[in-house]
Formats: structure tokens, sequence, C-alpha cells
């Protein structure tokens, strides 16, 4: 008999790599994309377990949750930090801080 792909092995792998490529949006891309990616590994890993002679991608699938869950971990440091970073600073803090960083970059480019 000829060996299937898993339904959602490809989709896991790409979601896991989009989550580590988002996770600084914020944190919210990449958790949702994590999250997602991780729901979908398991109704594959139902169907694997219940056959595994029937399918060939397990490697996919297995690659693709350890990069979901690397994702969601980079996505939630980022997301609490930025949550830290709002509460501590503020609004206006972050205004101020993007404001001088501007002036800093237009002072160097006028005096280069």
């Amino acid at each position: 008999m000829e060996n299937r792909k898993l339904p959602n092995a490809t989709a896991v792998l790409i979601l896991g790599i989009l989550s580590i490529i988002t996770c600084c949006c914020y944190g919210v891309v990449g958790l949702a994309l994590g999250i997602v990616a991780l729901v979908l590994y398991k109704k594959d890993m139902v169907l694997y377990t219940q056959q595994p002679e029937l399918y060939s991608d397990y490697s996919n699938l297995n690659i693709g949750r350890v990069l979901a869950i690397i994702g969601i971990v980079l996505s939630s440091i980022y997301l609490v930090f930025n949550i830290y970073i709002y509460v501590v600073v503020g609004p206006d803090g972050i205004q101020a801080w993007q404001e001088n960083l501007m002036e800093k970059i237009k002072y160097e480019q006028e005096n280069n």
C-alpha cells in the first residue's frame, strides 16, 4: 500500500516557521500562528497514532510542532515584555523615547 501524507503536516511546518518569524509583531501574531499549528498538529497526530503505517511525513509534523512551540515561547516573552514596558513607561514615555530617537537620527544625518 502506498504511503499518504498527513493532511496538515505541511501547514503545521509552515505555521511553525511563521510563528518564529512573526514573534516580533508585538507577540500576538506569532502566538496565534503557533497555537493554530499546535491544534493542527493534534489533529494529525490522532490520525498518525491510529495507523502509522499509512503515513510518510511524520518528521515534518514533528518539526512543525517544535517550531510552533519555539514561536509560542518567543512570542509570549515578547508580548510580556511589551506589556511590561507599556505599564512601567506608559504611552507618554514611549512617545518621548521615539521622539528622542528620531532627533538623534536626524542629528547624525546632518553631521555626516
